[in-house]
């Protein structure tokens, strides 16, 4: 294994912070760079009732999404999707995305990246 070592961690032994600029929606690094994964950065999103994440991109940067629990409409590109419990959303670098939870119940879902130098983020809404 070349020196790394497995890491299991619980998540709620993790810090949920806010996301930037987002209402109501927390981010949490479930396994990062700090845990010596050297390729991937998973995370966990939580966004509450009325929680939104404004329009951005990510110039080189893909998302993999994986939805734990609830639903909410993503915005990728022009087009707004509906995705719930069960359902996986891949982004491409570039795609412009947005976020809305307009139910009544949270919405929780993993977002995988790949570890790179930079994380550029390009916001296009407030």
């Amino acid at each position: 294994m070349g020196g790394m070592k497995p890491v299991v961690k619980q998540a709620a032994s993790v810090e949920a912070r806010p996301v930037e600029r987002g209402e109501k929606a927390f981010i949490q690094v479930l396994i990062g760079p700090e845990d010596g994964a050297p390729h991937f950065i998973l995370r966990k999103f939580t966004l509450l009732p009325g929680g939104r994440i404004p329009k951005h991109r990510h110039p080189t940067l893909e998302h993999e999404q994986y939805v734990l629990s609830g639903r909410m409409k993503v915005t990728l590109g022009e087009e707004v999707r509906e995705v719930a419990a069960g359902q996986a959303v891949f982004i491409p670098a570039g795609t412009p995305h947005a976020y809305v939870n307009e139910g009544e119940e949270p919405v929780e879902f993993l977002c995988i990246i790949p570890k790179t130098s930079g994380y550029a983020t390009e916001w296009l809404e407030g």
